[in-house]
């Protein structure tokens, strides 16, 4: 058989695996109002395999998609209409990121990274988590920054920002002279 016909046996093996754990997951996630239609979870692992090819990854076992899953099921910044390609989407930037850091970062440290900068620094925002918090964290963990190894991710952006950020108070002051 050729290569191309072993990848796509590859593929859809690991695929039918990837999409039991997507339905799966789905009983979990309907508690926050998030579900994914056979269709979209089939267009998901599709974004995956997409994902792996553009970033030249292999992977085995249940996949990082259910722990994307379960880790941003509850998230304030994300709804239902949005699910499915804001899954796809974080599918792609953790990808690119684990290529970045050049693996050495476990996936739950980047998933943990991921997901506390999404909510408290980019506030929903993924072209700001991912061109602004992971790249400057890569840069980091490229220079040889370890300390996300003891916090497991946690906390780690604040370490490394530099820029000065106003208080929501301080916030509120600035927009109140503003409308004045």
């Amino acid at each position: 058989m050729d290569t191309m016909g072993e990848k796509n046996w590859l593929e859809q093996i690991q695929g039918k695996n990837q999409l039991a754990k997507i339905i799966e997951a789905n009983a979990y996630t309907e508690e926050f109002g998030l579900a994914l239609t056979d269709a979209e979870a089939r267009a998901l692992v599709e974004k995956r395999n997409e994902a792996l090819r553009t970033e030249g990854r292999v992977e085995f076992g249940a996949g990082i998609l259910p722990k994307l899953i379960y880790a941003f099921c509850d998230s304030d910044y994300v709804n239902a209409d949005e699910w499915g390609g804001f899954l796809g989407r974080l599918t792609e930037i953790f990808y690119l990121y684990k290529n970045e850091m050049n693996d050495e970062i476990t996936d739950d440290e980047l998933i943990a990274f991921m997901r506390q900068q999404y909510e408290e620094v980019c506030r929903g925002d993924l072209d700001y988590l991912e061109d602004t918090c992971l790249e400057l964290f890569a840069e980091a963990v490229r220079a040889g920054y370890r300390g996300y190894q003891e916090s497991g991710g946690y906390g780690e952006y604040e370490q490394l920002d530099l820029r000065a950020r106003w208080s929501h108070a301080e916030f509120i002051e600035a927009l109140n002279e503003l409308c004045q």
